[in-house]
């Protein structure tokens, strides 16, 4: 039996290995409503002219991780294939009370908190079959928060490379500095993802870190 689980472990990492020489698997995580979702569609309409799913303002939109396969990035003389996983929301606690503002019913409220729940606990999973993370972080928002430490320091405990991309640059209050200065042994590239703005640099910084 033991002979057997080696051999599966063998053949588990010479697989890997492989994948990596074709095509990455890159993780998209980061808080609810940071954009996550929204960086994974504008990814599919430059490169491949469609999108990943929907987005709304309530937030853990998305409950379950979404795999799209063979999206071929060229920039700069550089190619790179990756696989995009678009990730739950994660939070360190979930309320179904939180729901119920956005006029959702309780009964749709409890199942949302349960579905996005169990989200967390998936997005985590998933960082064992990665081969790189972007963070999408809100850089309207203060960056120092349990959330994005808990997750940064998974990430390091991983040796995966990384990526913050410091979203929502289109919009006044926003910082990417602060972001920066939160996580400085990080590459952070200022993006607006629904603008689409320095998407170039963002693809440029992608192909170099991934590729």
């Amino acid at each position: 039996m033991g002979l057997i689980l080696r051999i599966k472990r063998s053949f588990g990492a010479i697989l890997k290995l492989f994948r990596k020489k074709n095509k990455l698997r890159i993780g998209i995580y980061g808080p609810p409503n940071a954009g996550k979702t929204t960086l994974a569609n504008r990814i599919l309409l430059d490169w491949v002219g469609d999108v990943m799913g929907s987005v709304s303002e309530i937030p853990h939109e998305t409950r379950r991780a979404r795999l799209r396969e063979g999206v071929k990035i060229e920039v700069n003389g550089r190619s790179i294939m990756i696989d995009i996983v678009d990730t739950p929301g994660l939070a360190t606690k979930i309320d179904f009370h939180d729901f119920l503002k956005y006029g959702l019913s309780e009964e749709e409220a409890k199942r949302r908190a349960k579905e996005a729940t169990e989200g967390v606990i998936e997005a985590i999973k998933w960082l064992d079959d990665l081969d790189g993370v972007i963070l999408v972080m809100d850089s309207t928002e203060d960056p120092f928060t349990q959330v994005n430490i808990t997750i940064v320091g998974n990430i390091e405990a991983r040796k995966l490379p990384l990526i913050i991309a410091a979203n929502k640059i289109d919009l006044p209050n926003a910082s990417p500095a602060r972001i920066k200065s939160a996580f400085p042994q990080h590459t952070v590239v200022p993006i607006s993802a629904l603008k689409g703005l320095n998407m170039d640099t963002f693809y440029r910084v992608l192909a170099e870190k991934f590729g």
